[in-house]
């Protein structure tokens, strides 16, 4: 008896595993209630946490949101960290049925006194050696020495998480329920080299379009990069895995 409960138990297990490892990637959000979604929404997923963002055609930031999500059976549970529409809901758990077939996602949950049921088409995989999501660590010096880390204590985080060829980033406080910045696109990882396409930038929406190159090299759960951000300045970072 008690070798079939254990048993049943590594099953449930394993399918809890395999549905968020089938949700790791880039979704697109193709329809909302039956109808068209005309924006560029991008939704990306590593083994424990998500973001979206939604912007125009020509980079206007309309909006983005993130946090940890769960499944378990037929039910997903979003928990955000941030969320630019509506702050209130930051760290309020949301569940919705959900149905996954092959490449295409559909959730589903009465919200607003209403019900928001979406359909999502799968992009890309987690395929890249940059899957997952990453927290921002600290500083590098010329000399190549980090400053003091944040960790994970802190509530004030900036997490960047990656699918195989689409990224986003975001700057937020749980607790306080602020939301600093986010910005994101896709991006390549070649020869040491990692090459970042803006597709939109929440601070500035003409960034929209420029290309980034940085040095790229990871060490363990480490990520270091070294290069010039969006405002032409030098930037050396190193991030760290998280989820």
């Amino acid at each position: 008896m008690k070798a079939k409960v254990f048993l049943t138990a590594i099953l449930l297990l394993t399918m809890v595993t395999a549905y968020s490892q089938n949700l790791n990637g880039a979704w697109k959000l193709v329809s909302q209630n039956g109808k068209p979604f005309t924006d560029e929404c991008i939704k990306i997923y590593s083994d424990t946490y998500f973001m979206f963002a939604i912007h125009k055609a020509d980079g206007s930031f309309v909006k983005a949101g993130g946090g940890n999500y769960t499944t378990t059976g037929k039910q997903y549970t979003e928990t955000l960290d941030f969320y630019t529409t509506d702050s209130t809901q930051v760290r309020k758990p949301v569940t919705y049925s959900f149905s996954l077939k092959k490449d295409e996602l559909t959730i589903e949950a009465k919200m607003h006194g209403g019900v928001l049921k979406e359909t999502w088409k799968k992009t890309d995989d987690a395929s890249s050696s940059l899957s997952g999501a990453w927290r921002f660590g600290a500083r590098v010096n010329d000399d190549g020495a980090a400053g003091e880390r944040r960790g994970g204590v802190s509530p004030r985080q900036t997490i960047k998480i990656l699918s195989g060829n689409h990224f986003q980033w975001a700057a937020f406080n749980y607790e306080t329920k602020q939301f600093m910045g986010s910005g994101g696109g896709t991006y390549k990882l070649e020869n040491g080299k990692y090459t970042e396409n803006i597709r939109f930038f929440s601070r500035d929406n003409s960034r929209a379009g420029m290309l980034l190159t940085f040095e790229c090299r990871l060490d363990g759960t480490d990520w270091y990069h070294k290069g010039k951000g969006t405002t032409g300045n030098p930037v050396s970072e190193v991030w760290e895995k998280v989820k």
